[in-house]
């Protein structure tokens, strides 16, 4: 099964997270091929930047919690986004839960719809968002993570890009884009790389310190008795037992 598409224009690989049955949720097979396809995009002189798009209404409704991935592989595909020598480049269109937030932070610029929609859900499953943190906590408002971490409430694009979670936002996410696209187009490859390089190294720098504690802290905590409740709670699609 094919779950990650690739198309190129001009110098722009675009990867497209393709897996509607379960909304582009992050399987273990979908983080290992978007790995892949990222690794082979770096490694290509042909590609200058990557987009990463997605199929459907949502960009990604975060762990796939029928096949969720090891946290070292979900760890490892955020610091593969910061890591590559090309910028990576979200375009949102679509919602956004949990880990996909995590998704959306590693890459280099983000551009979203006005109609997406974000959430940080994991609190309301009995877990916390370890590992996306690593990019999240060093380029988002902490004052805005510590509401929507805390109380898993959604929040709309302008929010998302108040809060830098997002570059910019607008009703038309490729009008957004456009001038991102042609700047990135008109950069030499080593002037991208080297400029690259200077913007990830405090979020490098987050994932040396922290990644093995946090990748831990989310086994740990998937394995707990409250996450199996929360976990059942949303496949039955009902409240869990600590809703008062």
């Amino acid at each position: 099964m094919i779950l990650i598409g690739r198309t190129r224009t001009r110098g722009v690989e675009t990867l497209t997270l393709d897996s509607p049955r379960n909304r582009n949720a992050l399987s273990a097979a979908l983080v290992g091929d978007l790995a892949d396809a990222l690794t082979a995009a770096g490694e290509d002189p042909g590609v200058r930047a990557v987009v990463l798009a997605h199929t459907g209404n949502t960009f990604s409704a975060g762990a796939d919690l029928r096949d969720p991935p090891d946290p070292d592989a979900l760890a490892g595909l955020f610091r593969r986004i910061a890591e590559v020598p090309k910028p990576v480049i979200a375009r949102v269109a679509g919602h956004v839960r949990a880990g996909g937030l995590g998704l959306v932070a590693a890459c280099d610029i983000a551009a979203a719809s006005n109609e997406a929609t974000f959430a940080f859900t994991e609190v309301r499953i009995g877990v916390a968002p370890a590992v996306i943190s690593l990019a999240l906590l060093p380029r988002a408002d902490p004052r805005a993570l510590a509401r929507y971490y805390l109380t898993g409430e959604r929040f709309d694009a302008a929010e998302a890009a108040r809060t830098g979670l997002v570059t910019a936002a607008g009703d038309d996410v490729d009008a957004v884009l456009e001038p991102v696209l042609d700047g990135v187009r008109r950069a030499s490859p080593q002037g991208l790389a080297e400029t690259k390089r200077l913007l990830t190294a405090r979020v490098l720098e987050a994932f040396d310190r922290d990644a093995a504690d946090l990748t831990a802290l989310s086994a740990r905590l998937f394995a707990s008795p409250q996450a199996r409740e929360g976990m059942t709670a949303f496949l039955e699609r009902r409240d869990p037992e600590w809703v008062v």
